[in-house]
């Protein structure tokens, strides 16, 4: 069953997005060499402490902490710790979660440690964090879940090859519904895939987690002895982009958007709903 969210529903879905943004900030500026990512945490904690919310990572399935630290060839779930020491060079995804008055925001970053990456690097991270953008612009009344899919993949599969011969799109791990719960249905990938159908078809109240996941190699993973963190079974770095979205009447709403995704998507020819909390 996919949850239906009220305009005041979808409004305090904001409230706890604006936690996660609040989140992102503080600890994109922490990520520096030398930080651990328990560092991180630290910073994470506080931010959501001091907004009066709650973590929705800490204890979600036994996870040991507030954000996912996910360095390098770790795709997502990274477990925050002391003894990972940030350095230059390094490749960083967070992905962060805040609760607000029972209703769930979550989302997720790539961020370049100090200096000295190589340049496809960078253009791994533009890379995916545009598709996650052309998935946004494609939360659209009379859309299916499917619509969100190909214009994810089709964005990155029209993206000139890297170096090591090509983009993988993570299969294991996708998107997700999100409001009462962090993690609701329906489950969204990021490729089509046919045996999957359409999905249901997006209408106002409709609100999906969009984060494609995508490594310079192989699209096959593997989970660590700790049962969370997640890697690259070719050992090929990844990146990691997520942002909140609730459809309205008026139009997409990125709820984890400082500017609720209205410069970005102004580009790609699409007009946001108006902020509620504005």
């Amino acid at each position: 069953m996919v949850e239906i969210k009220t305009a005041e529903q979808i409004a305090k879905m904001r409230e706890a997005g604006l936690v996660v943004a609040a989140i992102h900030e503080a600890t994109r500026a922490a990520a520096v060499p030398g930080a651990s990512t328990k560092d991180l945490d630290d910073v994470a904690r506080k931010v959501i402490a001091d907004h009066g919310a709650k973590s929705n990572f800490l204890g979600y399935g036994g996870f040991p902490a507030t954000i996912c630290t996910s360095v390098n060839d770790i795709v997502v779930h990274g477990i925050p710790d002391r003894e990972t020491v940030l350095k230059d060079g390094d490749l960083l995804s967070i992905d962060a979660g805040a609760i607000i008055d029972g209703w769930h925001g979550d989302a997720a970053f790539t961020v370049f440690v100090g200096e000295g990456h190589a340049p496809e690097l960078l253009e791994l991270s533009r890379v995916t964090e545009e598709s996650m953008w052309a998935g946004i612009a494609a939360v659209r009344k009379g859309n299916r879940l499917i619509d969100i899919s190909k214009a994810i993949e089709g964005y990155i599969r029209r993206q000139p090859r890297p170096a090591s011969g090509k983009y993988g799109i993570i299969e294991d791990y996708g998107g997700h519904g999100i409001g009462s719960q962090m993690h609701m249905d329906p489950h969204l990938l990021n490729y089509v895939s046919r045996k999957r159908g359409k999905g249901p078809k997006l209408v106002p109240g409709f609100c999906i987690a969009i984060e494609p996941m995508v490594s310079l190699g192989t699209a096959k993973t593997h989970v660590l002895a700790d049962d969370w963190t997640v890697k690259t079974d070719d050992g090929t770095w990844s990146s990691h982009w997520e942002h909140s979205v609730a459809l309205t009447e008026e139009g997409p709403l990125v709820l984890t958007a400082v500017d609720g995704g209205k410069a970005k998507l102004a580009e790609l020819g699409v007009e946001t709903a108006p902020d509620p909390l504005a």
